[in-house]
């Protein structure tokens, strides 16, 4: 595995054992208090759980489980509801994947319009380089470079000050995100820039104000009359109506198969109980397409190690732990791999709207000109979850209990999350019904 800090190890034990360690912080304490900043390193109120279960090292259901040993559901709404808010935002992207689309082709645009526009891109330099002169907004800069990880209050006070104080384009932001976060996801990342700068919620922005950046960071940052006064939304065409959430692809049984883990869903055991014969595992590797500029080496790292703990342990179930598990980055690779195994079919977790998904679209056009299934098996918690997301969070999160419950309901015996022994340890206590 290549080499991580201590605080950021990407393996599913330690997201496990950090989650275990947060269990008793995630009431009410977490309510009053998680909305301070205190700065790099110093990130006790909140859980610092996002770039693990960004990339399912530990499953949102598990997360949500631990805490209900420990909590009822109304002393841990406020965690629990932030825990829902990343799976409402891929749920909303994924019915509407159109609004990724018109993101993606605009920082295409942008991003070469930076070699053209001398003053665009002297104002980027700066931004991204933490050299505006704002104090607060240059230490930003400077932690998510050193860190890979911003508390989400000084990301919105960060994309606020980018788009309605710099007046930079919010797409750029939105990639300067992407690149070095380590949390750093299609739909939530996307979606709270377009929140922000008025889109998403029409007419509705977020304004960084002086006096709650010094509350919240306890007077570390006091900005003054530097900070835009106004934020007058951005303008963009209407999203269209949600499409019909994805279904489940049902696999073949008696074909030979080939197991896909993709950055998206790193403990995918749920795909071994299903009594499909996997004769091999490789891993597709999608991380440098986030963006036409260069990802971060801090974020590649982590996803590297990631996907080599996920190989690791996936290796020793399929009881190949001692064999090399082919590395995958375009779907010629996978073509080959496939073929060379005799492979009529491969199975590989959904793989929700952005790079990782559009690198599997490729690869199911080309495997279908060569009579090779390609098969992507949903998650109870996405399939319980995204039907749902159709409108603004306040509805979705009405249905948050009736998703929990449904599946609970549905569990397989280790994959989903619920019950599992390294998060009943969190707390060994029964657990709570809603």
């Amino acid at each position: 595995m290549k080499s991580c800090s201590d605080h950021w190890l990407p393996t599913r034990e330690y997201g496990l054992r950090r989650l275990r360690e947060f269990v008793p912080r995630a009431g009410r304490d977490y309510a009053r208090l998680r909305n301070f900043d205190d700065g790099p390193g110093r990130h006790s109120h909140v859980s610092s759980l996002s770039p693990w279960i960004r990339h399912r090292l530990v499953l949102e259901e598990e997360v949500i489980s631990a805490v209900l040993r420990q909590h009822s559901l109304e002393q841990a709404e406020k965690f629990v509801q932030e825990v829902c808010w990343r799976t409402y935002w891929k749920g909303w992207l994924e019915l509407r994947p159109g609004v990724w689309e018109q993101y993606r082709a605009r920082v295409s645009r942008m991003a070469g319009t930076l070699s053209d526009d001398a003053g665009l891109r002297g104002r980027w330099d700066a931004a991204t380089g933490g050299e505006t002169g704002i104090e607060c907004f240059d230490a930003w800069a400077g932690e998510l470079v050193d860190t890979g990880y911003l508390h989400n209050h000084a990301r919105m006070w960060f994309a606020s000050i980018w788009i309605f104080t710099l007046g930079l384009p919010w797409e750029l932001g939105a990639d300067y995100f992407l690149r070095h976060l380590l949390d750093g996801d299609p739909a939530s990342n996307t979606l709270s820039w377009r929140w922000v700068a008025g889109l998403q919620t029409p007419g509705k922005t977020y304004l960084a104000r002086p006096g709650n950046i010094s509350r919240y960071t306890q007077d570390r940052f006091r900005p003054g009359s530097e900070l835009a006064v106004q934020a007058p939304p951005l303008r963009s065409p209407a999203p269209p109506a949600p499409a019909d959430p994805p279904v489940s692809d049902i696999p073949d049984h008696a074909l030979p198969t080939g197991l896909l883990i993709t950055e998206e869903d790193l403990h995918p055991d749920y795909l071994l109980e299903d009594g499909v014969n996997f004769v091999d595992c490789a891993v597709l590797q999608t991380t440098a397409g986030r963006s036409p500029l260069p990802v971060s080496a801090r974020v590649l790292d982590f996803v590297d190690g990631a996907l080599d703990d996920a190989r690791s342990r996936i290796g020793r179930r399929l009881g190949r732990s001692a064999s090399p598990v082919q590395i995958l980055r375009t779907a010629s690779d996978a073509l080959d791999w496939a073929r060379s195994l005799g492979l009529r079919q491969v199975v590989t977790a959904y793989p929700p709207t952005g790079p990782t998904a559009e690198a599997v679209s490729d690869m199911q056009s080309l495997f279908s000109t060569h009579g090779i299934r390609l098969v992507q098996i949903l998650r109870e918690w996405d399939k319980a979850a995204w039907p749902h997301a159709t409108h603004g969070f306040f509805r979705f999160r009405r249905q948050i209990p009736r998703i929990i419950e449904t599946v609970r309901a549905n569990k397989r015996p280790s994959g989903s999350g619920w019950d599992h022994p390294a998060v009943v340890g969190a707390t060994g206590q029964k657990h709570q019904r809603l």
